[in-house]
């Protein structure tokens, strides 16, 4: 896409996201504003206004006010949210408002100190990569025209163009829909929760406790600091407290939602860390074997091998697409897939928004265990007897902007036939640089999307040999 060369507003991944204080300003919060607004007015939408809602980083309500504000001034009506919510929470009400999208602040899982902007279109999940560039051009052409001009809040309150909601209840009664959360209550699992201080804090506590289940939340408070933890990212070195917390008072799963509870992560009784890959494949399997139901599935390039094997197995077709649900969420409304995923911890279902949800993710996993009466590790060999063993893992590296282009044109004219003694059938550019190995391995080297990181990924059968791929790759870049 075209970027102006003067601006430092740039959406990747998903969304803008960048350093509060340096880019991360409300002049330029105020400019993203107001191009949503006049994205909106082109589309001929802006009468059905707009949810604004924020995570538990620091000054997210401010800069959720300031966007209230210009969107006031520019005759765009806002639904602001009374209180921090999940980035799945605010989507929904997109839809349940009928509203033509939502803004979102918030840095999903990066470090304390970012903040970042999401834009959701009416459908409620991650705008597509057209969209992105539309509303880049507006946002590039409002820097052009001055400060944006701004309608006090209150006033605007007073004048009914800017209406608090309290985004929950709707959310809540939606996941009531899709999963029997009556049957998890009462089925007696011990589970240990962790928001991350985030904005899925009380959620889960809310739907199971006081019930058979027990159900306990740690950091289940705002902290902006994320203490512990570089970063709110439900990721093995992340999750020391949670896995300490399962095993030594015996609980049976740790569930973990990321800053912005659009991601899940956890550990099984025995405080193993379980996968991205692992959560995506049971969750497939979840659907497929446990109940039942057909259609789709998409996956992004850093997904399993297990996903081709289910979708064999169950005779239903998969999609793969780059990293980033800007590209899994519109395959699967045109498909009407069953679930999407990416190996962040993302993943989203057929008859929701298409948008990832760690906190469905997580009451779907505890319905597996509900209906099946198995362990989390009970869960996790069932799967594997079907697909057979996967281990997977990646390794980021952090390096000097500047070595990027070096970076990449080292690992482009390599070109290399084998990798840790396996030879490569295939290389895809799609998204990075994607090596399929002929023992069924593959390993991915790609720059990150939303933060300064360059990111080997591997999965094999064995976790010596994910390791030896994972140094392969480092190898090639030559960092």
């Amino acid at each position: 896409m075209t970027v102006s060369t003067q601006s430092q507003i740039a959406f990747g991944t998903d969304g803008w996201r960048a350093i509060i204080a340096e880019e991360f300003t409300f002049e330029n919060v105020r400019y993203c504003a107001k191009g949503v607004a006049q994205y909106l007015k082109a589309q001929g939408t802006a009468g059905q206004g707009v949810i604004v809602g924020y995570d538990t980083r620091f000054g997210s309500e401010r800069f959720a006010a300031a966007i209230a504000e210009v969107l006031a001034a520019e005759g765009v009506p806002s639904y602001l949210c009374q209180t921090w919510a999940p980035t799945p929470t605010v989507s929904y009400n997109v839809i349940s408002q009928k509203a033509a999208g939502a803004i979102i602040v918030t840095a999903s899982h990066n470090p304390p100190e970012w903040n970042g902007f999401k834009y959701k279109p009416d459908y409620g999940g991650s705008a597509s990569p057209e969209i992105i560039e539309a509303v880049e051009r507006e946002i590039h052409a409002a820097e052009l025209t001055g400060t944006p001009s701004v309608m006090p809040l209150d006033d605007a309150q007073r004048n009914g163009v800017v209406t608090t909601i309290d985004p929950r209840p709707v959310y809540i009664d939606q996941l009531r829909s899709l999963v029997d959360v009556e049957r998890i209550r009462d089925a007696g699992l011990r589970v240990v929760v962790d928001p991350m201080y985030g904005a899925g804090m009380g959620y889960l506590v809310d739907l199971l406790g006081g019930s058979r289940t027990e159900l306990i939340e740690i950091h289940g408070e705002r902290n902006p600091d994320f203490p512990g933890m570089r970063q709110p990212e439900p990721i093995s070195h992340n999750l020391g407290e949670l896995r300490e917390a399962v095993v030594r008072y015996g609980y049976g799963v740790g569930l973990a939602t990321d800053g912005d509870a659009d991601r899940v992560g956890g550990v099984d009784e025995r405080g193993r860390f379980l996968t991205p890959l692992q959560f995506f494949a049971l969750l497939a399997f979840y659907m497929l074997e446990i109940r039942g139901e057909r259609g789709p599935l998409v996956k992004s390039i850093t997904s399993s091998r297990m996903i081709d094997i289910l979708s064999e197995k169950y005779d239903v077709p998969v999609y793969e697409e780059p990293v980033g649900f800007k590209y899994v969420g519109p395959r699967m409304m045109e498909t009407d897939a069953l679930i999407g995923g990416e190996e962040s911890g993302g993943f989203g279902f057929r008859g929701h928004v298409p948008e990832r949800d760690g906190v469905l993710s997580a009451l779907y996993i505890l319905d597996a265990m509900a209906r099946t009466g198995r362990s989390m590790s009970g869960l996790i060999d069932w799967l594997y007897e079907t697909v057979g063993p996967h281990q997977y893992d990646r390794l980021d590296l952090e390096f000097p902007a500047a070595r990027r282009a070096e970076v990449m044109g080292s690992v482009a004219e390599s070109q290399p036939s084998e990798l840790a003694g396996v030879a490569v059938t295939e290389i895809s550019t799609k998204d990075g640089y994607h090596f399929m190995l002929d023992d069924g391995s593959w390993m991915l080297i790609r720059f990150s999307g939303t933060e300064p990181l360059l990111r080997i990924y591997a999965e094999a059968r064995s976790m010596e040999r994910v390791q030896r791929l994972i140094g392969a790759g480092r190898d090639l870049t030559g960092i």
